[in-house]
């Protein structure tokens, strides 16, 4: 990751974290998932819980940069396919620094919205060959083989969720392996 990505995730993860904290205060009573060393609170929304995982800044970084914080922060429900950094790591050499530059915002956005879905799609929703409207306004679909649920974007690539039903105030996260890609 270049220093340029490092330090707007550091940012990023600064600035959301503050407000995170000071809007949401934690209930000892909620059920809550690890993702990124942290735990996720169902009574927080979406960018309130991302801000915190380890394994999400360059994701928060780039919601960022995409000015989509506002809108994960909304009523929703949204249900997110929330790609690791492990996972933007797979791009190729220097896509994710080329993503967040303000020339390529539209590019960044589309590639974002295409992992929400509107609505709330917990794991049992999630059947095989079931199509997916994102709000980006293509489709994703959903393959169930071995266990596992897997993620089919436009191009015909395939992402993993490897952790299912991160419950938000606001829809839910699934984590997943490998960034998803529209069409065009």
């Amino acid at each position: 990751m270049s220093k340029r990505i490092a330090y707007l995730a550091a940012a990023a993860f600064s600035a959301l974290a503050i407000t995170a904290t000071v809007i949401a205060p934690v209930r000892a009573e909620e059920k809550t998932v690890m993702v990124g060393g942290a735990a996720m609170f169902p009574s927080k929304n979406i960018i309130q819980n991302a801000v915190n995982s380890k394994d999400h800044t360059t994701l928060v970084a780039a919601v960022k940069a995409a000015g989509l914080v506002g809108t994960l922060e909304g009523k929703g429900p949204f249900t997110v396919f929330a790609p690791t950094n492990a996972a933007f790591g797979k791009l190729p050499a220097g896509t994710v620094d080329s993503l967040v530059k303000p020339e390529n915002k539209a590019t960044l956005t589309k590639i974002l919205t295409y992992h929400v879905v509107p609505g709330k799609l917990e794991a049992s929703d999630l059947t095989d060959g079931k199509m997916l409207k994102t709000a980006e306004g293509e489709e994703l679909t959903v393959k169930r083989q071995d266990g596992k649920v897997w993620i089919v974007d436009a191009k015909g690539g395939t992402s993993m969720v490897t952790i299912s039903n991160v419950n938000q105030s606001n829809g839910v996260i699934h984590v997943v392996d490998t960034v998803l890609m529209p069409a065009s």
